[in-house]
């Protein structure tokens, strides 16, 4: 399923998404610019590597240290390929404006890394031998999946659908795509445990990230200026059927 728009009505700009989105491109740009060797550093660097990061004390570091937490941030804006920043940024594109409406530009962003963060400290918890840099913002952009599903459980995701060659546009209850996402990722995550997977896909990072998106939304009350985005009240257009 590939979510194409939401039904939430956004009341003021998304500035914050856009500023996210503008810095992962710009990053990303950055890095086709490098070469193949010079990235390759980069993303050990900056990226966040799980074995590393939890024995960092074993060589010598200090728990606290700023090289050791600087990749639970870096790593967020790092991307692998053109196929992982655009599947990204599509999904902060369309669940991340109407959370920004609700908490605030500040308190977004801030909710957005502390997601990211806890994202990674969940991959580094569940495959903590992992000699493979983490990278790509998808464990933020899952806790802002979960905060949505808390947020506007009764919104409806436009979403292409390929059935074989008929590919279809139908509206999902965001409760249905999202719950189907988040178990989707549950699932991969069970099935990578023990598996010596050599990189891949972070499927913790994606299940820590959504959990924490639940948490801290249902702790943080709606911007004090009172906006909240609300479900579009216009009538939906019947979903078409299959498309040539």
């Amino acid at each position: 399923m590939i979510p194409l728009r939401d039904t939430v009505r956004s009341r003021t700009f998304p500035i914050a998404t856009v500023t996210l989105i503008a810095a992962n491109l710009l990053v990303f740009v950055q890095e086709l610019r490098v070469s193949p060797a010079f990235l390759e550093r980069v993303f050990f660097a900056y990226g966040l590597v799980p074995e590393r990061f939890m024995h960092w004390g074993d060589i010598g570091g200090s728990p606290l240290s700023l090289w050791r937490l600087l990749p639970l941030v870096t790593c967020l804006f790092l991307h692998g390929g053109w196929l992982h920043l655009l599947g990204n940024l599509l999904y902060l594109w369309i669940f991340g404006d109407a959370l920004e409406d609700r908490l605030g530009h500040g308190r977004f962003v801030a909710f957005y890394l502390a997601c990211g963060i806890a994202a990674g400290l969940a991959q580094c918890l569940f495959d903590p031998a992992s000699p493979v840099p983490t990278v790509g913002a998808s464990g933020a952009i899952a806790g802002v999946l979960g905060a949505y599903l808390v947020s506007y459980p009764r919104a409806k995701i436009v979403t292409f659908i390929p059935i074989f060659f008929l590919p279809w546009i139908v509206e999902v209850p965001a409760v249905v795509f999202l719950a189907v996402w988040f178990l989707a990722q549950l699932g991969s995550g069970l099935l990578s445990m023990g598996r010596d997977l050599n990189g891949g896909v972070a499927w913790w990072a994606h299940v820590g990230g959504f959990l924490a998106g639940i948490a801290l939304v249902l702790l943080l009350p709606p911007s004090a200026a009172g906006v909240r985005a609300r479900p579009d009240s216009r009538p939906s257009s019947p979903a078409p059927g299959p498309t040539a």
